[in-house]
């Protein structure tokens, strides 16, 4: 079904001033236009009845009925992002505010962390032959790629998917040397969770670094809980990113250290060919 705010936003320039009326109080008075009848909205507009029913029909409602139904559905679900909270506005509160989420984010993770589950999922990794991240979405996907990122230079054999339907045809092909991790910033990700039950189906160890007790959790044998809340300003980027980095930090760095003799090597030798084909010393950044 259509987002009926969309479909009034696209066609709102073409309207006849009559219907631009109606589309006003619709914008600006949601709450009235959803509980209102054809003859309450026609007269706040100023038009009559048949012309509210021949605005319903121009944006694909087959009546004001169905017109009410599916303005409350889009209203409800984008309420937010209809009438966006701004709570700043000059660059440096912009600034501030960046700077000021990131630092609580981390410290709450900080506070929150359970550190027996960095060192199960941890140590799962070291006795894994091939490790799977998995994360669909904006941010998971970048998660995934994270992993696949931070392991990869310690000679983990290691690669990430953001597809759906590859990440379950991945999970059938499982066994018991390996493993998956599932990363979902939400926790909702049913494909995923299906994707991380297949795989434990066939034997694979499975772990997900989630929101605690959602349904990608619940579907993975190990489990590190990331719950942290994102305010309301739809336009402040998502701040649970860079606890989500720094989770996956941790899990590496104890990786690293654990498996320092057979991690030394792959790190030689990406940092040689760096300083041979790029860097004019060895104080750069390792790959990054």
């Amino acid at each position: 079904m259509a987002d009926i705010i969309a479909t009034l936003q696209k066609e709102r320039d073409g309207l006849s001033r009559s219907e631009q009326r109606i589309a006003d109080i619709v914008f600006e008075e949601k709450q009235f236009a959803v509980n209102a009848s054809i003859i309450e909205l026609a007269a706040r507009a100023d038009v009559s009845p048949p012309t509210v029913t021949r605005f319903c029909r121009r944006l694909g409602c087959n009546s004001f009925s169905e017109f009410k139904v599916r303005l409350a559905q889009s209203a409800f679900i984008g309420t937010r992002y209809l009438e966006p909270e701004i709570k700043v506005s000059s660059t440096q509160e912009v600034i501030d505010t960046v700077m000021g989420r990131a630092q609580s984010t981390l410290h709450v993770l900080h506070e929150n962390v359970d550190a027996q589950s960095v060192e199960q999922i941890a140590d799962q990794i070291l006795k894994a032959k091939m490790v799977y991240a998995f994360g669909s979405g904006g941010n998971s996907s970048l998660f995934a790629h994270e992993v696949q990122n931070r392991l990869f230079r310690l000679g983990v054999r290691v690669t990430a998917s953001e597809d759906h339907s590859m990440q379950l045809m991945t999970a059938s092909t499982l066994g018991e040397d390996d493993m998956v991790i599932g990363l979902s910033i939400s926790g909702r990700n049913r494909e995923m969770a299906r994707a991380l039950e297949v795989a434990a189906g066939y034997g694979a160890a499975t772990a997900s670094i989630t929101k605690g007790k959602s349904i990608v959790a619940q579907a993975s044998e190990l489990s590190l809980a990331v719950d942290l809340p994102e305010g309301t300003d739809v336009l402040r980027p998502s701040s649970a990113r860079y606890a989500f980095l720094a989770a996956i930090d941790m899990i590496a760095f104890l990786v690293a250290i654990r498996r320092k003799d057979s991690a030394i090597e792959p790190l030689r030798r990406i940092k040689r060919q760096l300083v041979t084909y790029r860097d004019e010393d060895d104080t750069q950044v390792l790959g990054d």
